[in-house]
């Protein structure tokens, strides 16, 4: 498949000795990047279904998630009984599922450790692999269930720091175009055509029309919010300082994660940014948030945090107008996607 992003001219191939040094620095810094992945994300269960059972398929209304103790997507009720889940799903370290499409990214540590993107159909069967370099982090699939998008991370693992590298892909499955990283997208800030070698994207998230879409950028140590037009493969900042954004159901929203601590353990506050009117709201959820929000519907908001007992992480839910309280609505969980 082409990278839409590759271009200009080959580098000048390396010398023996200078093959081996790139090697294995490489090594020892992507090493580095997936012990401190699977530490944060937990115990990796011993034993990884690559599948779904036949049961277990994509049908809504229910919140799809993943189980951190078996490492396998399970879902729920969207309202109800937290405990009534159904276990069954494929094992994915990232998942989100829209329509009739669900995109699961597996981490395969190693030396050199890659991600799986696994899209799957609404039997959660495999229809296409794309194999990357790197520690799985976001995924996001459109309304329509067409455009998919992930990202990983290329070295490091915490946004905390800026000793990260990512690299964010985005699928069309109607013509099955793949753009294996989104570095090299026309990108405008502050009206001027912007170029510079430490730009990164993740955290993609599309509008119903397929065409449009928000990220994160970052470069120079600052990240701002864009919007970007696939059918005119451009990007334009919106704003500084908005992460990981989420649009909400009636496209009018973004959830997004705000820096406003520098303190590494509580760095980030969730956000709703009108998009009308640009103005920000803070939500009642107070702790540090590092995800990716997902919207229930227009009005609610799911995101995991770190859990309790030992733990790997819980579901929690919060009014997206900043009214209310967070709610606990699903103990043991990750990587909410609500199918309506």
């Amino acid at each position: 498949m082409t990278d839409r992003t590759g271009s200009g001219r080959p580098p000048k191939p390396l010398g023996p000795r200078a093959r081996i040094a790139v090697v294995v620095s490489a090594a020892l810094l992507l090493a580095g990047g997936a012990t401190g992945y699977v530490l944060h994300a937990g115990a990796r269960p011993t034993a990884r279904a690559a599948v779904a059972d036949a049961s277990f398929t994509l049908a809504g209304p229910a919140l799809y998630f993943r189980d951190p103790t078996t490492g396998r997507v399970a879902h729920r009720p969207l309202s109800g009984d937290a405990d009534a889940r159904v276990a069954g799903g494929p094992s994915c370290d990232r998942f989100y599922a829209a329509a009739d499409t669900a995109l699961c990214l597996r981490a395969e540590p190693g030396v050199l450790p890659k991600t799986y993107a696994i899209v799957l159909d609404r039997q959660l069967r495999e229809v296409r692999r794309v194999t990357v370099p790197g520690v799985p982090n976001r995924a996001r699939v459109s309304a329509s269930g067409r455009m998919l998008s992930w990202t990983v991370f290329a070295s490091g693992d915490s946004y905390a720091t800026s000793a990260f590298s990512t690299r964010t892909a985005i699928l069309d499955l109607r013509t099955g175009y793949l753009v294996t990283s989104m570095e090299q997208i026309p990108l405008t800030l502050d009206g001027a055509r912007y170029h510079a070698p430490d730009v990164n994207y993740w955290g993609v998230t599309f509008a119903r029309d397929d065409n449009r879409f928000y990220a994160t950028v970052s470069s120079k140590g600052r990240t701002h919010l864009v919007e970007g037009n696939m059918g005119e493969w451009s990007a334009r900042v919106l704003r500084e300082n908005a992460e990981c954004p989420s649009l909400s159901p009636d496209n009018t929203r973004l959830a997004f994660k705000k820096k406003v601590s520098d303190d590494p353990a509580a760095p980030w506050r969730l956000y709703v940014l009108d998009l009308k009117t640009m103005r920000e709201t803070p939500l009642a959820e107070t702790r540090s948030v590092d995800d990716q929000a997902a919207w229930l519907d227009d009005g609610t908001l799911a995101y995991a945090l770190p859990g309790a007992d030992g733990r790997a992480s819980d579901i929690w839910t919060v009014p997206a107008d900043g009214t209310g309280t967070p709610r606990l609505t699903t103990p043991n969980g990750s990587s909410p996607a609500a199918l309506r």
